[in-house]
C-alpha cells in the first residue's frame, strides 16, 4: 500500500475522530489533497462503535501496553536531513484507563452458543468459531474464550445546499446490525457467581421455577453480540445545534438516519420521572401541580428572551444558578426539574450559564420532536464515518492501521514538512491536523489533562416502565456526594440499532473525581439491581436487572490550549478528544476554527453543487447562484411504529 501513496499532500489528518473527520472533509470538499490516516483499525479514535465482541477486542489493546509494534528507528532516521529535525509520535494509546468489567448475567447451561466472526482472520474476540462453554458458577474462564482471562469475583453486593436534502429521523424497528471488524488483545473480565446452595438461597432447579420473564443470559449475549453497537462516548445531536446544522449544510446527513430522543427523565428523592418539555406536557403532568404548572410556564417563557429582561437576573450574575431559582419563589420540585432536566447543569454554574443552557433546551424543543434531541441509528460512531465518506468523496485518500513514525521539522523555518511512516515513505504536506493522543509525552510534558468517566450497561429493562419498550431516554442524575458531578445517563433500545431485543443499552458519563467505577458504580446501584442480588421468585422488580457492566476512564483533552505543548510547528494543528458534555458542540467548533485558521476566506463544508448545476467541459452555460434556502425532510415519530414527514423551510 506504501508503495501506491502519492508523496505529495496538500493537508495530511492523522487520527479518525470526529473533530479531525470534519476537518478532512472540508479540507477536501475546498479542493485540497488530503491523506487521511489512522494507526487503528477503525474509524472514529474515542468517537467509534462497537459490537459485542469488538468491544472486548478494544479492551484487550487498552490493555496490551507492553506489546508496541516496533519498527526501525535507524530506517526514518536516515530519511531525516541535516537541516531537519524530527518530532516523534506516541506509538500507543494511553487515553483509556482503569477498565472493569463485570459480568452478573447467569451462563446458560443448556445452550452453547457459538460466536463467529469474518474479520478476516484478526485475532479477535471470537475470531474462529469459539465455543462458549457451560460455566460452573457462571465463571468464566480461560477456556470459555481466548480474549477473557479470568480474575477475581467480586463479593455479592459490591459489583466491581441547494434542493432538497434528506435529514432522516426514523423509526425503523427492525435492521440487520452493521458489522465492524477489529483486532483482538487480552482483557479482564470480572464474573458475579450464582448465590451459593443454602437455606436462604435456594438454586433453582429447572426451568418451570424461574420467573415468567423471559432470563437474558451471557450466552445470548455474545450470541447476538452483533446486534450491538456501542459507543466509547455518549453524545447527543441538539436539534438546533451545531453538528445538525453542519450535517444539513453540507449533505452529511444523506449518510446517516436519526431517531428522536422521546424522554427526559429527572431523578429525585429516589425515584425516576418523566420530566414534561412541550407546553401540552406541562399541562398534561400528573406529577405538577396546577400552581406549579403557570409557573414553570412563566419562568421558561420569560428564558426564552432573558436576554431581553436584565433586570430580572442582572443583580444575581454572581451567584450560582441554583440561588437564583430560589430568588423566582418556584418550588424545590421545579428547581429540581429546570436545574438537573432543562438546563441540564451543574448546581454551582453561574446564572448566566443556566438562563443560556434553559434557553438552548428550549429552542430545541419541536424541530424533529417533543424532545431537544436526536440519536444516530448505530451509534455516535457513525457520525465521523459519515464525515469521512464525504471527504472521500472529494477525492481523500484513507489509510487505516498506518502507524506515523515521526514528524520532520524543517530547522530554518520551523515549519512541518512531512511525516515518516512506518514502511519507511516519507510523505510531503503543507499541513498537519494531529489528533492529541497521537502526541509523544515529550511534547505533552506541560499539559494538564481531565477525565472523563464512563459506563457502559446492558439491563433487561427501562429504568421507568411505560407501555412502549422503545423509548430513548436522557436521564441527569445529581451529585451523589458534595464536590462531586452530575451524571449523564443516556438508556437506548433496540430500534436505535446499539443492543439486543428485550435488553437497552445504558451509557452513564460524568466528569472524573475518582475511578470511573468509584465514580458511577452508586448510580448504577441507584438505578439498576445486578442480577446476583435479585429475588428469583420474584416476578415483578422495582428496578431493572443488571446483566453487564463495563468501567473506565477516557483523557479529555478539550479546552487545551495550543501554547500548551511544547515544540509545535506552527503548521500542525491539534484536535482534542471527546468532552463530557452532552452533545458535539465543542468538535464542531473547533474543526471551523482550525479550518478558518488554515484557510482564511475559504468557506466551511460548503453546500454540495446541485446536478443541474454541474458545468461540463463541452457546455458553455455558467452555473447559477447557488439559492441560499433548502428544504429539510424529517421523518417525525408521532407514534410507535408510525411515521410523518414534515418539510421545514430553513
Amino acid at each position: 500500500m506504501a508503495d501506491s501513496l502519492p508523496t505529495e499532500f496538500d493537508v495530511v489528518v492523522i487520527g479518525t475522530g470526529l473533530p479531525e473527520s470534519i476537518l478532512a472533509a472540508a479540507c477536501s470538499r475546498s479542493g485540497q489533497r488530503v491523506l487521511h490516516l489512522d494507526a487503528r483499525s477503525y474509524y472514529g479514535g474515542n468517537w467509534a462503535s462497537f459490537t459485542f465482541s469488538g468491544l472486548l477486542s478494544w479492551l484487550k489493546e487498552c490493555r496490551q501496553s507492553s506489546d508496541i509494534r516496533d519498527g526501525s528507528t535507524a530506517a526514518w532516521q536516515d530519511l531525516i536531513r541535516e537541516t531537519e529535525g524530527a518530532i516523534c509520535l506516541r506509538r500507543r494509546d494511553e487515553t483509556i484507563q482503569h477498565t472493569e468489567v463485570f459480568c452478573y448475567a447467569a451462563e446458560d447451561v443448556g445452550d452453547n452458543t457459538e460466536e463467529i466472526n469474518d474479520s478476516q482472520g484478526s485475532p479477535s474476540f471470537g475470531a474462529s468459531s469459539t465455543l462458549t462453554k457451560p460455566l460452573d458458577s457462571a465463571r468464566l474462564t480461560a477456556e470459555t474464550h481466548s480474549s477473557v482471562t479470568s480474575c477475581k469475583r467480586p463479593a455479592k453486593d459490591t459489583p466491581d445546499n441547494d434542493g432538497d436534502i434528506l435529514l432522516e429521523v426514523t423509526d425503523t424497528k427492525e435492521t440487520q446490525a452493521k458489522e465492524k471488524k477489529f483486532h483482538g488483545g487480552n482483557t479482564c473480565v470480572h464474573t458475579v457467581p450464582d448465590r451459593d446452595k443454602d437455606e436462604n438461597n435456594p438454586i433453582v432447579e429447572s426451568n418451570a421455577d424461574r420467573p415468567k420473564r423471559n432470563r437474558i443470559t451471557y450466552s445470548q449475549i455474545v450470541k447476538e453480540g452483533r446486534r450491538f453497537n456501542i459507543d466509547l462516548v455518549s453524545k447527543l445531536l441538539y436539534s438546533q445545534g451545531l453538528l445538525i446544522d453542519l450535517l444539513i449544510k453540507s449533505n452529511v446527513s444523506r449518510y446517516a438516519e436519526f431517531k428522536n430522543v422521546t424522554r427526559i427523565l429527572a431523578f429525585r428523592e429516589g425515584k425516576v420521572e418523566q420530566v414534561p418539555c412541550s407546553r401540552a406536557d406541562v399541562f398534561n403532568s400528573k406529577e405538577l401541580t396546577m400552581v406549579e404548572k403557570r409557573m414553570l410556564m412563566k419562568f421558561l417563557t420569560f428564558c426564552l428572551d432573558y436576554e431581553q429582561h436584565p433586570d430580572e437576573y442582572q443583580d444575581f450574575v454572581q451567584c450560582s444558578f441554583a440561588e437564583y431559582l430560589t430568588t423566582k419563589k418556584l418550588t424545590p420540585n421545579l428547581q429540581h426539574f429546570i436545574l438537573h432536566s432543562i438546563a441540564m447543569t451543574e448546581s454551582s454554574c453561574t446564572t448566566i450559564d443556566g438562563l443560556k443552557a434553559t434557553k438552548n433546551f428550549l429552542r430545541c424543543l419541536g424541530r424533529f420532536g417533543n424532545t431537544p434531541f436526536l440519536f444516530p441509528l448505530y451509534g455516535q460512531g457513525e457520525i465521523p464515518q459519515c464525515f469521512c465518506r464525504m471527504c472521500a468523496v472529494f477525492g481523500g485518500i484513507y489509510c487505516l492501521r498506518h502507524q506515523v513514525q515521526c514528524l520532520v521539522v524543517d530547522k530554518e523555518s520551523g515549519r512541518c514538512k512531512a511525516i515518516i511512516d512506518h514502511f519507511g515513505q516519507r510523505i510531503n504536506a503543507q499541513h498537519f491536523i494531529v489528533e492529541d493522543s497521537y502526541l509523544s509525552e515529550d511534547t505533552c510534558l506541560s499539559v494538564q489533562y481531565k477525565q472523563i468517566s464512563r459506563a457502559v450497561l446492558i439491563t433487561d429493562r427501562s429504568v421507568l416502565k411505560t407501555e412502549s419498550d422503545q423509548q430513548i431516554s436522557i436521564l441527569m442524575v445529581p451529585p451523589v456526594e458534595p464536590g462531586t458531578c452530575a451524571v449523564q445517563v443516556t438508556e437506548l433500545c433496540s430500534s436505535t440499532m446499539t443492543c439486543m431485543k428485550d435488553t437497552y443499552l445504558v451509557h452513564l458519563t460524568c466528569s472524573s473525581s475518582k475511578t470511573a467505577r468509584e465514580d458511577l458504580e452508586p448510580v448504577a446501584k441507584k438505578l439498576f439491581t445486578p442480577w446476583v442480588e435479585t429475588e428469583i421468585d420474584k416476578e415483578e422488580l422495582t428496578k431493572p436487572r443488571l446483566l453487564w457492566a463495563l468501567y473506565f476512564n477516557m483523557r479529555d483533552s478539550s479546552g487545551i490550549s495550543r501554547g500548551s505543548y511544547n515544540g509545535l510547528p506552527c503548521n500542525v494543528y491539534v484536535c482534542s478528544g471527546p468532552d463530557w458534555g452532552l452533545g458535539s458542540e465543542h468538535a464542531v467548533k473547533q474543526a471551523e476554527t482550525l479550518f478558518r485558521e488554515i484557510f482564511p476566506g475559504k468557506e466551511f463544508c460548503p453546500p454540495p453543487p446541485n446536478p443541474e448545476d454541474i458545468v461540463y467541459d463541452s457546455d458553455d452555460k455558467q452555473p447559477e447562484a447557488s439559492g441560499t434556502n433548502s428544504v429539510l425532510m424529517a421523518k417525525l415519530e408521532l407514534s410507535e411504529g408510525s411515521k410523518n414527514t414534515e418539510s421545514l423551510q430553513n
